[in-house]
């Protein structure tokens, strides 16, 4: 969900608001989808690397996540849809892991959407925590299917199509392992103005795809 902080600096705005209108646009879309009726949802919230970012900046972000999970609750209970979180979750603030826990317990019986967020997410640290959870165990040999068994998305569907907003052509160390086959699709639009419209258009473009998993035209007509 690029392009808050660039959509805030265009308008002479402060880069919180920028999030803050981000957030607006989570809602939005969220929505979206569900009437959609797609059935699995992940934003890539807040990255590993975004430690690095200024610490007011940070924590800004630590409360709008807090905020919207409760705030958020009750609606996801309403709209029968579950939530998860992925990530390196302990380096989070203890307040936002409690209302993390809460709403996971919370919506655990939705039924219509899951609503994944990726929080202090890398891609090759989730490799990593997979593998050295592997050796605790004492798996001698892995298989994909261990390996993939282990991951933070454990009972996930890869996904089918990833959404890259304002500009930015690279998977930024997101989902290493799940994008393997994953449809991409990229935007000049900043995740604030990002609306129900471009996601039809990013629908549009990867139903028109054939997606061949390895195998050639024949077979796939056969």
């Amino acid at each position: 969900m690029d392009g808050n902080g660039r959509w805030a600096r265009e308008k002479g705005l402060p880069r919180a608001e920028g999030h803050r209108r981000g957030a607006e646009t989570i809602e939005k879309i969220v929505s979206a989808c569900r009437d959609r009726n797609i059935a699995y949802l992940t934003l890539y919230a807040f990255s590993e690397d975004n430690w690095r970012r200024p610490s007011e900046e940070v924590l800004a972000l630590m409360q709008l996540l807090r905020h919207f999970l409760m705030s958020k609750r009750p609606e996801l209970i309403e709209k029968r849809t579950a939530f998860r979180a992925i990530g390196d979750l302990d380096r989070l603030p203890a307040d936002v892991r409690q209302e993390l826990a809460e709403t996971v317990e919370a919506t655990k019986g939705g039924d219509r959407m899951t609503l994944i967020v990726a929080l202090s997410y890398g891609g090759r640290q989730e490799i990593c925590r997979a593998a050295n959870t592997l050796i605790r165990k004492g798996v001698e040999e892995v298989t994909p299917e261990i390996l993939e068994a282990a991951l933070d998305t454990s009972g996930i569907p890869d996904p089918d199509l990833l959404i890259r907003t304002s500009g930015e052509f690279r998977v930024s160390n997101f989902m290493l392992w799940q994008l393997a086959y994953t449809e991409l699709y990229f935007t000049e639009t900043h995740w604030p103005d990002f609306a129900e419209e471009e996601l039809d258009l990013a629908i549009e473009s990867f139903t028109r795809r054939q997606r061949r998993f390895g195998l050639t035209d024949d077979q796939l007509k056969a």
